[in-house]
């Protein structure tokens, strides 16, 4: 006979590290090319000038923020270490201040005393599951992937540039920078939408709430960068 627990199924977004990723080097993607080539736009050159310049941004600038990427992954990791060494030290040399540590955070969710008790005796048995608890219930920390830095940098560096090139398009396409900078503005405003929209479906979101979020807070973004550009 099968049961609604067989039948049941919990479904988890598992991809929060790489959508996060894609998100950063999108939205930056989108955002300041847009930004550059609007502003570059009003200064009287061709089309030719506005996209040498853009690719030249987009180059350095997907090479920047996936070395940031990359940075913020190696840190992550260092950072994990670093304190996973310290709690073994703690563990080693002040463990009853340590199992105290343990029943604090079991009281925050109402377990009895004599069941704290029962858990810090069954978690001291063993010292690397006892520091793998500390790490993940008092640190809220993870071992990160090895892999994560390099992916990050990848995840970033390749989204920049996807995002760069949708109001690069337009440039390309178009006679003058009149044009190119309308119908910019235009595939920008529907990739963003679409983008908004894809990562609220990811996540759960109510997707056209999501979608509307994400293009207004990018076109802000967008034209608050572009009228810096063409103030300078």
């Amino acid at each position: 006979m099968i049961t609604h627990s067989h039948l049941h199924q919990e479904k988890h977004f598992q991809g929060s590290e790489m959508l996060s990723d894609i998100v950063i080097g999108m939205s930056d993607g989108l955002t300041v090319p847009f930004a550059l080539a609007a502003g570059v736009s009003q200064a009287g050159v061709s089309n030719y000038v506005i996209v040498t310049a853009v690719i030249a941004e987009i180059v350095a600038g997907s090479i920047a923020m996936g070395l940031g990427g990359y940075l913020a992954g190696q840190t992550e990791r260092e950072h994990y270490f670093n304190e996973l060494k310290r709690e073994y030290d703690e563990v080693e040399h002040l463990p009853e201040r340590e199992k105290q540590e343990i029943k604090d955070i079991l009281s925050k969710y109402n377990i009895s005393a004599t069941v704290q008790n029962q858990l810090v005796e069954e978690l001291s048995q063993n010292k690397d599951k006892w520091v793998e608890f500390m790490m993940q219930f008092e640190l809220g920390l993870s071992e990160p992937d090895i892999n994560r830095a390099k992916k990050s940098a990848l995840n970033i560096g390749l989204s920049y540039i996807a995002g760069g090139l949708v109001p690069l398009i337009p440039y390309l396409i178009t006679n003058t920078p009149q044009e190119g900078f309308m119908w910019s503005v235009i595939l920008t405003l529907i990739a963003l939408l679409i983008f908004g929209y894809i990562k609220s479906r990811i996540t759960g979101q109510h997707p056209l709430k999501g979608a509307l979020k994400t293009t207004v807070v990018g076109l802000i973004a967008a034209f608050a960068a572009y009228f810096v550009a063409k103030l300078f």
